[in-house]
């Protein structure tokens, strides 16, 4: 018999779609599931495919709110986490579109956060779409292989300094204190953002080995093109590093740039030069955001 936490806190399920089709009856019928039970919000990123149908059809007790347009993934969030705030709601939990949960997981979750108050984010354990090994992204942040791995783990919650956001548990006390996701970053780069933000600001980010998610991806050939972008967010996270002062800031990102465009030219990679050389400029060319964004989260 699954034990009751004492005066359950109110959590709120917020997942971004954009053409969820593939994957909304696992996801959601998942967080109906849960022992703990919650509020499901839907933030639709104007889906192509019929997600919007569906949702409404099948799964009329889900709030489904629809953007209109492609916001990216911390925007969208950011419109379900204002709904979170204003209903006030104790938790939210950030579930990827492509991810699913055992039923206890969100349970587990919210018990350890109660226990554990200076955690600003708690994460399940990462599984593979199959649930034979752990997710590729979430084993090269924590080192843990598989599912026996976790278990082995010697606490409950154990510390990690990063963990991808496809299921994060958030007490919104810490998002009314440290912001939400900075919308300078549209895809990949939003994650790492926030979760400097809040280790600056004395919270930190945990694993709960009781608790378990899926996350239905593999790992494919990265592309030129994604290689370069991925190089463009590492830069951009680094220019609003909330470590740095603007000095720092600068030579980690602009400068730093501008040093591997000058190695690949000498080492005979004109190409990869120029693609650099291109990061650099974009770099430059969101200086006001950048500096927008130091603002607005400074902690």
């Amino acid at each position: 018999m699954t034990e009751p936490i004492p005066h359950a806190p109110a959590v709120c399920i917020i997942i971004v779609s954009y053409n969820f089709e593939p994957w909304i009856n696992h996801c959601l019928p998942s967080a109906r599931a849960s022992t703990l039970p919650a509020t499901i919000v839907v933030v639709d990123n104007a889906s192509g495919d019929a997600t919007c149908r569906i949702i409404r059809d099948d799964y009329p007790d889900v709030l489904l709110m629809e953007t209109g347009e492609n916001l990216g993934f911390g925007r969208a969030n950011n419109i379900g986490i204002d709904y979170a705030m204003a209903e006030e709601f104790d938790y939210v939990f950030l579930l990827n579109q492509d991810a699913w949960i055992e039923p206890d997981t969100l349970r587990n979750l919210v018990m350890a956060a109660e226990e554990n108050r200076e955690y600003g984010i708690l994460s399940p354990v990462h599984l593979n779409g199959r649930g034979d090994d752990t997710d590729f992204g979430f084993s090269e942040y924590t080192g843990i292989q598989n599912r026996e791995e976790a278990q082995q783990l010697p606490a409950e919650v154990t510390e990690y300094a990063f963990i991808n956001a496809a299921m994060w548990l958030i007490p919104l006390a810490v998002l009314r204190d440290v912001g939400s996701f900075a919308p300078l970053f549209t895809h990949y780069g939003e994650d790492r953002n926030l979760v400097l933000r809040i280790q600056k600001r004395g919270y930190r980010l945990g694993l709960v080995k009781s608790a378990y998610g899926y996350h239905d991806r593999e790992a494919r050939p990265v592309s030129r093109e994604q290689y370069f972008y991925a190089e463009f967010v590492y830069f951009l996270t680094e220019a609003v590093n909330p470590f740095y002062r603007w000095p720092k800031a600068i030579a980690y990102s602009l400068l730093a740039a501008v040093k591997k465009a000058l190695k690949a030219f000498f080492s005979g990679r004109a190409a990869d030069g120029k693609a650099y050389l291109g990061v650099a400029l974009r770099l430059i060319g969101k200086s006001a955001s950048i500096c927008r964004t130091r603002r607005d989260t400074s902690v």
